[in-house]
């Protein structure tokens, strides 16, 4: 039987924490599998409490990894995948929510998925109904147009997967994952597929996630391929300075070669060519700024960096 081990990031989502806990218990028994639960806990205020009532049946142990400050969502999955490899004897490693919207149920559908492709694929849960209102699935909307102008791929799916062992011990060396999680795998070309599943409700309480927390995680989804977007930037200001340039050219030919030109009109075309070519040129020495910076700079290595950030690690069910 697979090592499964079930990781799951936390900051404060304590109540709904402990209804999930349970909840995979019941799941994972019914369908036959073991599993153990690493969670992160992003330096929550609040103390956990008894995170498991009573015996589980199918969790064998359940560990919980404090962090000395709060790092983010994406972030706390980089050091919990960087520790599950160092730490944790583990097959597959499932990463999903505190709150319950990654629906329990999908996991052994996650891992059948996993051993259909004989382990070599990352296996992600792709959302094909979503229970957010209109607002949330509007600006989903637009960051997915957004995302596929400015990369040139598509974001179809989230946290909720399962990693195979022979992959984690690729992923752990991607930098990017520490910005962004799903961005960092594609960035790689580690091989994924995709599984349809829908998104549940929270089980307890409300979301942690504001307006602000959710433009920064698109926006660190973006930058994660900031090369790729610095050089369509960098063609788009080319073609706004070739098109000044014309401008400037036309403008001219008229005014000297024709009597179409109306009185001061060639002054305002010339002037407003120059404006936009000096802005285009600036933009453009600010994109090749990006491009380069992303290629030199000294890149945070989860397997590497994550240990300073665990400030301690203790079992707090069944035995390690």
């Amino acid at each position: 039987m697979a090592r499964i081990v079930i990781l799951i990031p936390v900051y404060e989502d304590w109540e709904p924490l402990r209804l999930l806990i349970a909840r995979l218990d019941e799941v994972l028994s019914a369908a036959a599998l073991r599993a153990a639960l690493l969670l992160i806990d992003d330096a929550s205020s609040t103390p956990p409490g008894d995170l498991v009532e009573g015996r589980l049946q199918s969790i064998d142990a359940v560990r919980l990894v404090t962090l000395r400050r709060n790092v983010g969502h994406q972030r706390a999955i980089a050091v919990g995948l960087a520790y599950a490899h160092e730490h944790v004897a583990c097959d597959e490693v499932v990463v999903m929510d505190a709150d319950g919207e990654d629906d329990p149920a999908d996991v052994p559908k996650l891992i059948a998925a996993c051993a259909d492709n004989d382990s070599r694929r990352i296996i992600f849960a792709r959302r094909a109904k979503r229970s957010e209102g209109a607002l949330f699935s509007t600006f989903y909307l637009i960051f997915k147009a957004l995302y596929r102008l400015m990369t040139g791929t598509d974001m179809r799916v989230g946290n909720f997967s399962v990693v195979p062992y022979p992959l984690l011990r690729r992923l752990v060396a991607v930098s990017e994952i520490w910005s962004h999680y799903v961005s960092g795998v594609m960035k790689a070309r580690l091989p994924f597929a995709t599984i349809e599943t829908s998104r549940a409700r929270r089980l307890a309480g409300t979301s942690q996630m504001n307006f602000v927390a959710l433009v920064t995680h698109g926006l660190s989804a973006i930058a994660v391929n900031g090369d790729v977007f610095g050089v369509r930037m960098l063609i788009l200001t080319s073609v706004m300075v070739f098109f000044g340039v014309m401008a400037i050219v036309a403008a001219v030919a008229i005014r000297l070669g024709t009597n179409l030109a109306i009185p001061g009109w060639a002054t305002y075309v010339v002037a407003f060519s120059v404006l936009t070519i000096m802005q285009a040129i600036g933009l453009s020495l600010f994109f090749i700024f990006i491009i380069l910076r992303g290629r030199s700079q000294l890149d945070m290595i989860p397997q590497r960096d994550y240990v300073y950030f665990v400030l301690e690690s203790a079992v707090v069910y069944g035995s390690s």
